[in-house]
């Protein structure tokens, strides 16, 4: 009888040493991917000035919506349906969803190729660089969350380390011609290395002509995660759209400077998020009643973590430093941490809901949620650019953000009790 309540709690820490590694090893490969960004944005930053510097910001938020078009449609269902599962059914899967990662990639690009033909001067051109980049960006990012689905976060971190390593002598090379479509090519092409580098690490091709089979296959998944995900970088999009318009693109150049501040944080923010999705599954399959409990800390833990590095950059952050990393934006950009700080306590909430409601399989919930928050973030952000400019639409977009993460929890909260009646259900059948 002894034996049976000792190895109950062997499994239970040996559980909780495999779930730390494998958190561990998000944060790493989000701290290589992030940081990386947040060096990028810095350089580009004081090379090209405020207004060039919001041209590329906008292909970097375009960048943005159609990786989670990709996404949606590709790695989200990876992760929720096969992860933990035997090898063999993660190689086919995932071969599956990296072909439809690189069909969105060169579909999207083509578009982007277009539309920036027709636009013309240096925002066309810099759509036109995006265009010829999206299949490498896409493919690199569909690898990634493929090996976090097998629990093999250090491959991820071995290919983002080697997209970081090409990436160096790509941006000085770009430096040196001083463009925004140099800046943009380079950033691109070195993902390029670490995409075709994915091919080698797994022993798997991507199968563009599996597109179609798999989003028959994912559609119940597919269709919510994409419009889900579309949502909310969509709205950062309109957003920065928007504030180009009313006040000017070193608005928006403004309001990226005060957003890459933060970029630190957000690799702890992102990589828990590469994980946190198969790990709630896993508590969901092993203990369900903990899952609010998963959800809560996770939350928790994310927004005390961006409260003390908004108050860092505010109290402790020298001006001499800050004009360093972001040359003539900072002064504007400094003025925006604090509502930036608390987006990103709010959007720290959302995702801890978000991890539990994707575990419970739960799209209908989670994309009311995130369509109905995003678009009180597009109206805060427009409204407020209205009002005040940069400034006003960094307070629109923290008031909408906070007050969204708590829809969020209500929607968990009935989804949980909707999980369990339905196994009520099952168990009474």
């Amino acid at each position: 009888m002894d034996g049976k309540p000792r190895r109950g709690r062997h499994r239970r820490r040996s559980s909780l040493r495999a779930m730390a590694g494998r958190l561990s090893w998000g944060l790493g490969d989000q701290a290589v991917s992030s940081l990386t960004n947040f060096a990028v944005g810095l350089y580009v930053a004081r090379s090209l000035g405020a207004t060039a510097f919001g041209v590329f910001s906008l292909a970097w938020v375009t960048y943005g919506v159609i990786i989670n078009v990709s996404r949606g449609l590709s790695t989200d269902p990876l992760m929720v349906r096969f992860s933990g599962v035997a090898p063999d059914l993660w190689r086919v899967a995932t071969a599956r969803a990296a072909g439809t990662a690189l069909s969105v990639g060169i579909g999207s690009g083509a578009l982007s190729i277009l539309v920036g033909i027709s636009i013309g001067g240096s925002v066309g051109t810099a759509f036109v660089g995006l265009g010829l980049v999206l299949p490498f960006l896409m493919l690199q990012d569909a690898w990634r969350f493929g090996f976090f689905a097998a629990g093999k976060g250090n491959k991820a971190f071995l290919n983002d380390m080697v997209w970081a390593v090409a990436l160096a002598p790509a941006m000085l090379l770009a430096a040196k011609h001083g463009s925004v479509l140099g800046f943009v090519l380079a950033w691109g092409l070195s993902g390029g290395v670490a995409a075709i580098f994915g091919c080698f690490q797994t022993g798997i091709l991507p199968r563009p002509s599996a597109f179609s089979g798999w989003l028959r296959d994912q559609r119940d998944l597919g269709t919510r995660y994409l419009v889900e995900n579309v949502s909310s970088s969509g709205a950062s999009q309109l957003r920065a759209y928007g504030l180009g318009a009313i006040a000017g693109l070193a608005a928006v150049g403004t309001v990226r400077g005060a957003e890459l501040l933060q970029g630190p944080f957000q690799a702890v923010l992102m990589g828990l998020s590469l994980v946190t999705v198969a790990e709630a599954a896993r508590v969901l399959r092993r203990s369900p009643h903990r899952l609010p409990l998963f959800c809560l800390v996770l939350g928790t833990g994310q927004a005390v973590a961006a409260l003390c590095w908004g108050l860092a950059l505010l109290l402790l952050l020298p001006d001499v430093v800050g004009v360093h990393l972001l040359g003539s934006i900072w002064p504007a950009a400094h003025a925006l941490i604090l509502p930036a700080t608390l987006s990103v306590m709010g959007a720290s909430f959302c995702t801890g809901a978000a991890s539990g409601l994707r575990a419970l399989g739960l799209a209908r919930r989670s994309l009311r949620c995130q369509v109905a928050v995003s678009a009180c973030y597009l109206v805060g952000g427009l409204i407020g650019a209205a009002l005040a400019g940069a400034p006003g639409s960094a307070w629109g977009v923290a008031t909408a953000t906070t007050a969204g993460s708590a829809f969020w929890w209500l929607q968990l909260r009935a989804g949980m009790r909707e999980h369990f009646g339905k196994t009520q259900e099952v168990r009474t059948s």
